[in-house]
C-alpha cells in the first residue's frame, strides 16, 4: 500500500473512484458545492488500484476535509490518509481542520473523534438545503436512519 497525491495523471481514476461512492463529483457540504474533480487530496494505492481517498480544500488557514473513503475498514487505509491530509495542513500552516458529517454516520463520528477530532455543532435539517443542490442525496442513509442533519467536527493544529 502506497499513499500518493492526486494529480493530473491520477484525476480520471481518482474521478472514477470518486463517482462510484458519491453519487457524482459534487460533493454538496453545508450549503455550498464542491467539485471533487478539482479537490486535494491523497489515494491509497494497492496494486495500482485505488483503495482509498480523502479530498480537502484549503482556504484562509483552514483545511476543510470533504471526502474519505476506503475500501478495506479497519486496515489502517483511512488513518493513513488522514494523518497525510494532517500533515499537509501543518505544512501548510493550516490553523484548523474540519470536516462535516451527516447524522446516520456514526461509525464516521467514532472515527474522526477517536483521531482527535472535537464535534463541535449540529446543523439541524441542513440536508433539505443540501438536496435542493444535489438531488441525488438518498432520504435515508446508513442502516436505514433518516438523512436529516450535518454534524461538524474540527481539530486545531
Amino acid at each position: 500500500m502506497s499513499i500518493r497525491r492526486i494529480d493530473s495523471q491520477s484525476r480520471k481514476q481518482t474521478d472514477e473512484f470518486i463517482i462510484s461512492r458519491w453519487f457524482g463529483l459534487q460533493m454538496v457540504v453545508h450549503g455550498t458545492v464542491h467539485d471533487l474533480h478539482q479537490a486535494e487530496g491523497f489515494v491509497s494505492l494497492s496494486d495500482d488500484a485505488i483503495i482509498g481517498m480523502v479530498t480537502y480544500e484549503i482556504t484562509d488557514g483552514t483545511m476543510e476535509i470533504l471526502s474519505l473513503d476506503s475500501l478495506h475498514e479497519n486496515r489502517g487505509t483511512g488513518t493513513d490518509l488522514v494523518n497525510a491530509a494532517i500533515e499537509e495542513a501543518r505544512k501548510r500552516d493550516c490553523r484548523r481542520i474540519l470536516l462535516f458529517t451527516t447524522n446516520d454516520n456514526t461509525h464516521a463520528l467514532r472515527f474522526w473523534q477517536k483521531r482527535g477530532f472535537d464535534l463541535v455543532r449540529l446543523y439541524r435539517n441542513a440536508l433539505d438545503e443540501s438536496r435542493k443542490l444535489k438531488p441525488a442525496i438518498p432520504m435515508a442513509g446508513i442502516d436505514g436512519i433518516p438523512l436529516k442533519h450535518e454534524l461538524e467536527l474540527e481539530m486545531y493544529l
